[in-house]
C-alpha cells in the first residue's frame, strides 16, 4: 500500500502546488518530500542502465540538477525518488539572500520557467554540515560559485574557498560560470576568465587530493547563449584546460525561445522545454569538437521521455533535470528510467 498512497499523495500536492507563486511552491514541494520520504518506496535501479562516467558508478543516467536543493537540506528526500546522481547548489562561501522577489515566474502553456534566484543560499559552511548528515548513497555533485559582491578579478578564491569545503563530501564539483542572475558572471566562460578560475581550482585540488586520498571531477558548466563559433572556442578551452568533463546546459537569456509567452516583468534565465533545442544544439557540437570519450552531462528542457532521448542521442553520457521535475514531480524520474530501461533490453534502439 505505501507506493500506492505516496504516489497519490503526490500527485495531488502537485495540483494544488501549481496554484502558488512558483517559488512558494517549490519550498512547500520539497517540505512534502521531507514529509512523505518515510512511506516513499525507494525504486529498484534497472541494472542494465548502470553507467561509468567520471570515474563514478551511476545506477542510471537520470539525475537532479543544480538549484533545486541549493542547501541540501533535502538531500534524502529527492534521492529517495531514486535519481542516480543529485547536484547540489548553487553554494557560495557566505550565505547570501539572492535577488529580490518575486525571482521566479511560470510560462504559461510551454513548459517552462523563468528565474533570477541569484545564487540564493545559506553558505557553504551550512551545505557540508547537510552532506555529512545526509544518508543518500548515490553521486553527489556540488555546483560552486561566487558571491554577488565578489569582484570578477577575486572571484577564483571564492571558487577555492568552496572546493577546499565540500571535497571530502562530494563526488564531483561543478564549477558555474553559466548563470545570468549574478552580474557579469557568464564573463567568467571567456578563455582568461575561465583559465584562472580552472587552474587555481585545480591547483588546490592537488594538495587536496593528497589530503583526501582520491580525485574529484571538477567540471564547467556552461551556458546555452553560445554561437557556433563560440562554442567551438569553448570546447578548445575545455580541451586546453583538462577539466574533467562539463555540463551543458545552464538557463538560456534569449526571450525569443517562447516569445510573446515570456512572463511580463520578469528578468532572468529560461528553462524548460523551450531550451530544449538549442541545449540539445550545444550538446551535439561539444561532443563532435570534444570527442567520443569526453564526459558531458546533458541538461535543458528535459520535460518527457522524448526529450530524454534526444539529449542522450545527442551525445550526453549523464541527463539532469530540473523544470520538467517541478512541474511534472516524481512521475517524471519513473517514467523516464523505466523508458531508458525499455530501450536497453530491446538494443539500446530509442
Amino acid at each position: 500500500m505505501r507506493k500506492p498512497l505516496a504516489s497519490a499523495l503526490a500527485a495531488g500536492s502537485l495540483a494544488l502546488l501549481k496554484r502558488l507563486d512558483p517559488e512558494r511552491a517549490h519550498d512547500l514541494g520539497l517540505a512534502g518530500l521531507d514529509w512523505l520520504e518515510p512511506v516513499w518506496p525507494t525504486p529498484a535501479a534497472p541494472p542494465e542502465l548502470r553507467v561509468r562516467v567520471l570515474g563514478l558508478d551511476f545506477a542510471h543516467p537520470l539525475g537532479l540538477a543544480a538549484g533545486f536543493d541549493k542547501n541540501a537540506d533535502h538531500l534524502d528526500a529527492l534521492g529517495a525518488l531514486g535519481f542516480s546522481h543529485v547536484e547540489v547548489g548553487t553554494v557560495t562561501p557566505r550565505p547570501q539572500p539572492g535577488n529580490p522577489k518575486p525571482r521566479m515566474f511560470r510560462v504559461a502553456g510551454r513548459d517552462a520557467l523563468v528565474n533570477r534566484m541569484g545564487f540564493n543560499n545559506r553558505g557553504v559552511d551550512h551545505l557540508v554540515a547537510r552532506l555529512a548528515a545526509s544518508r543518500y548513497a548515490g553521486v553527489r555533485g556540488v555546483s560552486i560559485g561566487k558571491n554577488a559582491d565578489t569582484p570578477l578579478e577575486a572571484a577564483a578564491a571564492d571558487y577555492v574557498t568552496c572546493l577546499h569545503k565540500v571535497y571530502a563530501h562530494a563526488h564531483y564539483v561543478a564549477v558555474n560560470v553559466s548563470s545570468p542572475n549574478t552580474s557579469r558572471l557568464r564573463e567568467l566562460q571567456a578563455a582568461d576568465g575561465l583559465r584562472r578560475i580552472v587552474e587555481a581550482l585545480f591547483e588546490a585540488r592537488v594538495r587536496l587530493e593528497g589530503e583526501h586520498g582520491r580525485r574529484v571531477p571538477l567540471l564547467v558548466k556552461i551556458a546555452p547563449d553560445f554561437t557556433t563559433e563560440e562554442i567551438t572556442a569553448v570546447s578548445a578551452s575545455l580541451r586546453a584546460l583538462g577539466v574533467d568533463g562539463v555540463i551543458a546546459t545552464n538557463t538560456s537569456v534569449d526571450r525569443e525561445l517562447v516569445g510573446t509567452a515570456w512572463p511580463a516583468g520578469a528578468q532572468g534565465g529560461l528553462s524548460g522545454a523551450p531550451l530544449h533545442a538549442r541545449s540539445v544544439g550545444v550538446i551535439g557540437q561539444l561532443r563532435a569538437e570534444l570527442g567520443p570519450e569526453f564526459p558531458i552531462i546533458g541538461v535543458g528542457g528535459i520535460v518527457d521521455t522524448e526529450s530524454a532521448r534526444a539529449t542522450l542521442r545527442a551525445g550526453a553520457n549523464l541527463l539532469q533535470i530540473y523544470t520538467g521535475f517541478a512541474l511534472h514531480g516524481p512521475a517524471l524520474v519513473r517514467d523516464i528510467v523505466a523508458a531508458l530501461a525499455a530501450d536497453a533490453r530491446r538494443g539500446g534502439a530509442a
